[in-house]
């Protein structure tokens, strides 16, 4: 099973986001943040959050790359249970039991997408309001393999 975690490449997301997701926290698309929003909401650190921020499970946080790696079974399960008590604390879902559905189709949407891609591909998340609803598509940077030589020092030994 495959899923997403944050990635940071920089201090960026340290700026943009009001509330940044921490580093290798799993992480889903979290547009249902938005489903109420209107233009009038995409203002500051929001739009940023609104237009490219992916949603960190532990902080609510958001991110702008997440990385396909692999999730166990286990870790699912804890996963599920902290989005839907997300859904109960910030989103009045009645009790656990009502949001564990939802949470867990939230999930299984995120997997579907990773499962599309090998492990270390990078996922960007794009948005826009339409009068449909908001309106989401993904970028997909794939992991580029690299040869030792590309890191490895090279020295040669005193003399």
């Amino acid at each position: 099973m495959l899923l997403a975690r944050a990635i940071h490449f920089d201090e960026s997301d340290m700026n943009v986001f009001s509330n940044p997701a921490r580093t290798s926290e799993w992480c889903v698309s979290g547009g249902f943040e938005f489903s109420n929003w209107s233009q009038g909401d995409l203002v500051g650190k929001q739009r940023q959050a609104f237009a490219n921020g992916w949603m960190g499970l532990e902080t609510g946080g958001r991110v702008t790359f997440v990385a396909v790696t692999q999730i166990e079974p286990h870790e699912l399960t804890q996963l599920i249970e902290l989005l839907a008590q997300h859904f109960v604390t910030y989103y009045g879902a009645p009790d656990l039991a009502s949001a564990r559905p939802v949470a867990e189709e939230e999930l299984s949407q995120m997997m579907e997408l990773c499962e599309e891609h090998a492990a270390n591909t990078l996922l960007t998340v794009a948005r826009e309001l339409t009068d449909a609803g908001v309106k989401e598509s993904y970028r997909v940077i794939e992991a580029q393999s690299a040869g030792l030589e590309q890191f490895a020092i090279h020295a040669a030994p005193e003399s």
